[in-house]
């Protein structure tokens, strides 16, 4: 288990520097210049060199990519081009707000998913295994901007039953978690279906197992064998898919945080692109890419130490 660890964490750090040096060359790519943005068109030539100079973007791309690497063991990300604050400070600042908003929308996917997944495959080839599966392709299909717009038409707008925009009131934990319904709830939708689907899959192969069949054989109640024997073999690949689904969960919330007028770090990138302000949207990109990587080893990680098949594969 400790080798498996160690080479799960060297690819995740590998991963992390592979996606920091595409991260950098598709930023550079983006048209426009920081410099003409931040000093805006009167700045005069030596003042705009001075600055061009003074942000190390008169250096070749290569050289500034080794710098940024440099700059990353010791934890700076750059400075904000327009307000020469820390990047690091920023994302920080923003980062609990999509991490929350992350944390409701995991909250509504599996409180909703792995029941309806379950009781899809306890009622296989009925009616209501049928509803589920079309249930699950159409969650799957809308997308998470597309649920924003509507859920904030109907229970914001039009029903008035929840606020529309903001993440709340600071210190106030009830109207933080009212602002964070719709928001989560538009995220995390979409792996309704996912989980529904990969529920109802693992169920089904997992109830055609022996221990399973002799529980039945015993007399045991069907919903104890379902709940207590067969989904706890059944929702191990389910937290490897959750643990991917946090990456897409982060693109979601770009989306959400828009349309919501919420604060986070989707919200911090999007503004920083529109005025092509490369520190920024690289170091915010890069800790959302890292929490990702790490996300998905962490899922592998838990998978592995509660699968007894992964752990006797490690010592073969």
């Amino acid at each position: 288990m400790l080798v498996y660890t160690v080479k799960r964490l060297g690819l995740s750090v590998a991963i992390i520097l592979v996606a920091t040096a595409v991260l950098f060359v598709m930023v550079f790519a983006i048209p426009g210049d920081p410099v003409s943005v931040a000093l805006g068109p009167r700045a005069s030539p030596s003042v705009v060199e001075a600055f061009r100079e003074r942000m190390g973007l008169d250096q070749p791309l290569p050289i500034q990519m080794l710098r940024f690497y440099g700059n990353l063991l010791t934890g700076n990300l750059g400075h904000d081009v327009l307000s020469g604050r820390s990047v690091a400070t920023m994302v920080l600042e923003q980062l609990p707000y999509s991490l929350t908003l992350i944390a409701g929308a995991m909250v509504w996917s599996v409180a909703l998913g792995v029941p309806l997944g379950c009781y899809a495959a306890m009622r296989r080839g009925s009616a209501v295994d049928s509803i589920v599966g079309v249930l699950s392709v159409g969650t799957i299909a809308i997308p998470s901007f597309v649920v924003a717009i509507y859920l904030l038409l109907i229970f914001a707008i039009g029903l008035g039953w929840l606020p529309a925009i903001g993440a709340g009131r600071s210190g106030e934990f009830g109207d933080q978690l009212v602002h964070l319904i719709l928001p989560s709830l538009a995220v995390g939708l979409g792996w309704v279906g996912y989980l529904a689907r990969m529920v109802r899959s693992t169920m089904l192969e997992v109830m055609g197992e022996s221990h399973i069949r002799m529980a039945h054989a015993f007399g045991l109640p069907p919903r104890l064998v379902i709940f207590k024997y067969a989904l706890r073999i059944a929702i191990l690949p389910t937290l490897t898919l959750l643990g991917l689904g946090i990456g897409q969960m982060l693109s979601g919330t770009v989306f959400a945080e828009i349309v919501f007028a919420r604060p986070g770090v989707g919200q911090l990138v999007y503004d920083a692109v529109s005025v092509r302000n490369y520190p920024v949207v690289t170091g915010a990109v890069l800790v959302t890419t890292a929490f990702y990587v790490l996300a998905t080893l962490a899922a592998d990680l838990l998978v592995a130490s509660l699968d007894p098949r992964i752990r006797t594969s490690l010592r073969q």
